[in-house]
């Protein structure tokens, strides 16, 4: 009989890196066709973006994973609504058995332990860039990229909003041979649908109304160095084969132009969305997807890397001190209870938004917890078509004009309003306008470029 020692073992390596040294497993649903893993996350739900997707009316779209560590093939049940079963016990953490059955929903599951051995390498690090993590799953996260970031791969990052993943793009910038080059945001939900093509390849003169020059795109301004494609998955269908053009060419085509202008580019992209289960819909291109995961990193949430929590918060009040001139900032040991147990549906970026409004509120220095609320109620909504129609007029919306023109219109001036307020708020401090519009930094220079804003 197999022992766990036989199966995976934890081997350190030098400078504090470890290496996991696992045997690839199966999965065999009842009725349906085997799977073989090598990686140490497997998700099995009814969604298509799981690893493991099974078509039952009882199986809960992300319904439990596979997680294998020292302690050997760990199934955890994710919440599910009909429960995560091995013989007649509802469990929601066990390690399994080789050979072990276990039931989601209806349908039953074999687990297989198979004889190649798979090593999957941690860093020995905490930190990558200004990604901060003590937890496997981020010093595994962190391994990936340190391997991918002296290369010219593709990197399609994917993770839950405010999780880093700009961040973790200029991270693999910042440590790659092109780090004296650009490194150019293009977030796909910050730019209104009519402008991304120009936005992203360029325009000359001409081109359409208000195309008073020649304009380069930010493929153009990213050249020597890395484009960062965010929220990759907003991209209109109609573009997406031109920007896998772009991808298999290196070279694009501005608006209005046919002459081919080669760029020599990194491409990083991230999403906070379900690309694979958007493939299965039609909504977005299989070839395109697979251009852009090369090499596909996903960013932990979280409620996943819980032990994070108190490293993070030691590093957001000392950069919170040093903004705001605070001294002695104290975290109890209650308050820290009371941080690591929230669910922080923000992730990262909401922590670092209560770390600074806590420290900024605290008394004596001692950061409490006591408006950290989760059941606030929620404002009585107007009737829907009232509301509609009182908000058109006082915007300004204007209905004889094309739908798309008063669109464009409506979003450019929200954009315009928006920034300066932010700005004159911050007193044109571009670090702290994007602090407090939950946006990276490189996204709001992006945004005021965009929109010709002085600082």
């Amino acid at each position: 009989m197999l022992t766990m020692s036989d199966i995976t073992r934890t081997v350190v390596l030098r400078g504090g890196a470890e290496s996991l040294l696992l045997r690839r497993f199966s999965l065999t649903p009842a009725g349906g066709r085997r799977a073989s893993f090598d990686t140490r996350r497997v998700t099995i739900g009814s969604s298509p973006d799981n690893d493991l997707s099974i078509d039952d009316p009882g199986v809960s779209r992300h319904h439990c994973r596979i997680e294998v560590s020292a302690d050997g093939y760990r199934l955890v049940d994710l919440q599910s609504k009909n429960g995560t079963w091995i013989s007649s016990v509802r469990i929601h953490d066990a390690v399994l058995a080789d050979g072990a059955t276990f039931s989601v929903g209806d349908a039953r599951v074999r687990f297989d332990i198979g004889d190649e051995e798979v090593e999957i390498g941690f860093s020995g690090d905490n930190r990558f860039g200004s990604l901060l993590g003590r937890s496997l799953v981020m010093r595994e996260f962190f391994a990936l990229l340190e391997k991918v970031a002296s290369t010219d791969a593709t990197i399609l990052i994917e993770g839950e909003s405010g999780t880093g993943k700009e961040v973790a793009a200029q991270a693999v910038h910042d440590a790659s041979r092109r780090r004296s080059g650009p490194f150019i945001v293009f977030d796909c939900s910050a730019v209104s649908g009519d402008l991304i093509e120009s936005e992203l390849f360029g325009h000359v003169k001409g081109a359409f109304t208000g195309a008073h020059a020649d304009r380069a795109g930010a493929f153009e301004e990213a050249a020597g160095g890395t484009i960062f494609i965010d929220e990759l998955g907003e991209l209109a269908t109609e573009l997406q084969p031109k920007l896998l053009r772009v991808l298999e060419k290196r070279e694009v085509r501005r608006v209005g132009s046919n002459v081919a202008i080669p760029v020599d580019v990194r491409v990083i992209a991230a999403t906070n969305r379900r690309l694979r289960e958007e493939m299965q819909r039609g909504d977005f291109r299989e070839d395109l997807y697979y251009r852009f995961a090369v090499v596909k990193a996903r960013i932990p949430p979280l409620r996943e890397r819980t032990e994070d929590i108190p490293m993070l918060v030691d590093n957001f009040l000392a950069e919170v001190a040093t903004q705001h001139g605070l001294n002695d900032l104290n975290v109890s040991y209650q308050t820290m209870q009371k941080l690591i147990a929230h669910p922080w549906p923000g992730n990262v970026r909401e922590l670092r938004n209560f770390v600074e409004r806590a420290a900024v509120l605290s008394q004596d220095g001692d950061v409490a917890t006591n408006f950290l609320r989760t059941d606030a109620p929620a404002a009585p909504k107007a009737d829907a078509a009232e509301e509609a129609v009182s908000w058109m007029e006082a915007a300004g919306v204007d209905t004889e004009t094309p739908f798309k023109e008063a669109k464009h219109r409506l979003v450019e001036a929200f954009e315009r309003a928006y920034w300066e307020k932010l700005l004159h708020n911050a007193d044109g401090n571009v670090s702290r306008a994007a602090r407090k519009a939950g946006v990276h930094r490189k996204s709001v220079e992006y945004i005021l470029r965009k929109l010709d804003l002085k600082r």
